[in-house]
């Protein structure tokens, strides 16, 4: 029987009844290699997200484009009927090509069947959050989001979904975004190596938005530094580990939802919550990247 550790303690999603732990998991590496397929072994995959809930984790990052619908589905598998107060996030804005290419998916028909494909690979009714992917694939495109995020609102209304949020945006872009409905979490590139979000995550603590860092151990290419690895020695824990621990430190309003397809990552995960990390570690990690004036 799994027993429930701390996981950098709790966030409630700004006007809502949704509580999560900050340490959550994100499901992309439950697909085949390429996020593409199935994976090698689904048992593995099943094993993965159960010992993740059993562990506390009540917040789970998904796509149906992951696979695609095969990670839906394997959670679906794992997981359903679904536990109290596990939230599932899941993402809309685009699509997979038969070449394994990543294609923005914007147009107000494309929102719609992404949401009931979410809803029937989930086995759902509503869907928690949805966030509405955007940009491109180094960061956000100066863009109206106007038509997609109202297709969005629309099927709030219509209790589809019951919260929305927005990946790969700007500041401008959620702004708005707000003037067509309420936003409860950003979801952007950021780790300790890429710091241009740090105003906008000031900015959303203020308003109290959950900020989640997408590629929080650098996505496929995973972050390499001295510093890290220096730190990491001195505190007795993995590089990847203090990564994880410095993003639960930069800010309250933080989630964290590291992936893996691994039981013994997945531990090594979820443990980086309780390190704790004294001034001169902090000032070290700190040195890694030199935030862009905004």
């Amino acid at each position: 029987m799994n027993t429930q550790i701390d996981l950098g303690g709790a966030f409630t999603l700004p006007g809502t009844s949704l509580t999560v732990n900050r340490m959550g998991y994100g499901a992309m590496q439950l697909a085949g290699p390429q996020v593409w397929g199935p994976p090698r072994d689904v048992d593995a995959a099943i094993a993965v997200l159960r010992e993740a809930v059993a562990s506390g984790v009540n917040h789970i990052d998904t796509s149906d484009f992951y696979g695609p619908h095969v990670t839906n589905q394997i959670i679906k598998r794992a997981l359903h009927p679904y536990p109290d107060g596990l939230v599932i996030v899941t993402k809309v804005g685009a699509r997979r090509g038969s070449d394994k290419s990543w294609n923005h998916a914007l147009e107000p028909q494309q929102i719609i069947d992404a949401v009931h494909d979410n809803l029937r690979n989930l086995s759902l009714d509503a869907l928690d959050v949805v966030n509405l992917r955007v940009g491109g694939i180094s960061g956000p495109m100066e863009a109206s989001i106007e038509v997609p995020f109202t297709v969005l609102a629309e099927l709030k209304q219509q209790g589809l979904i019951r919260h929305l949020g927005l990946s790969n945006v700007s500041p401008n872009q959620l702004a708005q975004a707000q003037t067509i409905t309420d936003v409860v979490c950003i979801q952007n590139y950021y780790n300790v190596a890429q710091r241009a979000d740090d105003t906008f995550i000031a900015d959303l603590a203020k308003q109290a938005i959950a900020y989640v860092p997408f590629f929080p151990l650098g996505g496929f290419s995973p972050l390499q530094s001295s510093e890290l690895n220096a730190v990491a020695a001195s505190l007795g824990a993995t590089p990847m580990q203090i990564a994880l621990a410095w993003l639960l430190h930069r800010s309250t309003n933080v989630l964290l939802i590291p992936g893996t397809s691994s039981t013994a990552h997945l531990r090594e995960n979820l443990g980086a919550a309780s390190i704790q990390l004294p001034a001169e570690a902090l000032a070290q990690l700190d040195s890694i990247a030199q935030a862009p004036a905004h």
